[in-house]
């Protein structure tokens, strides 16, 4: 195996800067499912420039335990939030191509969670940044949707799903966790992110630079993976491998 390989890379990244997942017992606790970008535009292939150009397991896996974990939630009549990207088309985000633009589609949610948009115990989201902490703030009343939603269901544990992991799944953990040491939400005990449920898009050098991409826009899926997983247990978050 080449020293190059991304996977390798992931092995000896676990090494240097490692990992722990744990199993979650949810047991008399408030607990609330944030789900964040499991749409089209991200997760379903050939649904615009940043969604997968072939099927991903990562991305499946991602879609599948989301699906599982999300029906367990609402069985149980536990609240969910579900973040979805949308832009207008004259509004960029750089350094990302146009990408889940209003009306195209591609800001829908994935056919595997559309049943979520009908759902009441779940209540969704749009975020026009990669921050759907940021997002979630209403330029007029400056209140903040997601705040207000933890404190009115009175969540003592969140738990995060969604894609991409190192990128808006991390800027949306680690600043709830900030929001939480600053106690904008005062019940809020343990911002928890279930692994198996998060996914991101994979790039890697030789494919950026065949479609004429400068070679710092390299995302090697595994890489990328572990480093968000990295950053947001360095912020305080809890990663675990199972959910009972």
């Amino acid at each position: 195996m080449s020293h190059r390989d991304p996977i390798d890379l992931a092995e000896r990244l676990q090494d240097e800067l490692p990992i722990a997942l744990s199993l979650l017992s949810l047991v008399d606790r408030r607990c609330g499912l944030a789900i964040v970008d499991e749409q089209n535009g991200f997760a379903t292939v050939g649904a615009g420039p940043l969604a997968p150009t072939e099927p991903n397991p990562q991305i499946a896996r991602m879609i599948r335990e989301t699906d599982r974990l999300a029906r367990q939630f609402v069985e149980r009549r536990l609240p969910v939030v579900v973040f979805l990207d949308h832009h207008d088309a004259d509004r960029p985000e750089p350094p990302y191509p146009p990408h889940c633009i209003v009306g195209s589609g591609d800001e829908d949610l994935v056919p595997e969670l559309a049943w979520l948009a009908n759902c009441a115990e779940a209540t969704l989201i749009g975020a026009d940044c990669i921050n759907d902490f940021v997002g979630s703030i209403d330029p007029e009343t400056g209140r903040n949707r997601i705040v207000d939603w933890m404190n009115d269901n009175g969540i003592e544990d969140l738990v995060v799903v969604g894609i991409c992991t190192d990128i808006c799944v991390a800027e949306f953990v680690t600043s709830m966790l900030s929001a939480r040491n600053h106690r904008m939400m005062p019940a809020l005990r343990d911002v928890v992110v279930y692994e198996p449920g998060c996914a991101t898009y994979d790039l890697p050098k030789a494919r950026a630079l065949a479609l004429g991409l400068p070679e710092t826009a390299a995302h090697p899926q595994a890489v990328a993976h572990h480093l968000g997983l990295y950053t947001m247990a360095s912020r305080g978050a809890r990663l675990v491998s199972s959910i009972a």
